[in-house]
């Protein structure tokens, strides 16, 4: 998958990026990540990229030319456009969907994507309506630039890249797949400070070391994101474990 980033801030986004995982991924050739500095299609003398609001107000405004030059700079040779398509362009902003993981698998199934991140008080609204596709954020509350939320969304979809991982399994078998949290992990020692490691997991019976992982990550979700569980993929059964934890937890049983 080929990742593009319109930033003010390029280094920012490569350092935060070619490290770990997705650094050996880039360096692997299983992702590339391209970014654009905004600033290098400024049509003023000083590079300068943003001006007043009109209207009045605090702050200042991302120009709507220099950021379309730096979309176009990518979009002209996009596999998007040689297809006849609008390459999908993502704008980092707190007024967007919530970034979530069924969200990652759906940018997943993408050759390519195109990430616009803001400054300041925003960028022009003309440009966004001419080359944004989504709007998106990663939380509700503001940042001060949507680098870091760019950096974020491009990990996570990494992960569902064929090849990222060494683990063909851990892209899936982790945190709110099926809307459910993951289970409690355990390593060496057996025994540290008293806490031990739960006797099934030592068992070697791979199916009842898969229930009790089942039932643990059910459990979580109950204490820690109840609102998950509604649209969980749960069983009959599970349903109704699920009921009478909640019962035992309100005192009614």
């Amino acid at each position: 998958m080929d990742f593009h980033v319109l930033t003010l801030f390029p280094d920012m986004v490569r350092q935060g990026l070619n490290t770990s995982i997705i650094g050996r991924a880039i360096k692997d050739g299983h992702i590339t990540l391209n970014t654009v500095n905004i600033r290098d299609f400024s049509v003023n003398k000083h590079n300068r990229v943003d001006d007043y609001p009109y209207g009045g107000g605090a702050g200042m405004v991302i120009q709507a030319e220099p950021v379309y030059r730096a979309w176009e700079s990518v979009a002209k040779n996009s596999k998007a456009i040689k297809q006849g398509k609008k390459p999908r362009c993502i704008y980092l902003t707190p007024q967007g969907k919530v970034f979530h993981q069924t969200m990652v698998e759906e940018f997943a199934q993408e050759e390519e994507l195109i990430f616009l991140c803001g400054h300041y008080e925003g960028i022009d609204e003309r440009v966004l309506e001419e080359v944004v596709t989504d709007y998106v954020s990663i939380g509700d509350y503001v940042l001060t630039g949507g680098e870091l939320p760019a950096m974020v969304m491009v990990d996570a979809i990494s992960r569902m890249v064929p090849g990222v991982l060494a683990n063909d399994e851990s892209g899936t078998t982790e945190s709110f797949e099926g809307n459910l949290l993951e289970y409690p992990q355990y390593s060496r020692p057996e025994d540290w400070m008293g806490k031990k490691v739960p006797a099934i997991l030592l068992s070697g019976d791979h199916a009842k070391v898969e229930a009790w992982r089942r039932e643990q990550s059910i459990k979580r979700t109950m204490e820690r994101r109840p609102d998950l569980l509604a649209d969980a993929d749960l069983t009959a059964k599970e349903k109704a474990m699920v009921e009478h934890l909640l019962d035992k937890s309100q005192g009614k049983c």
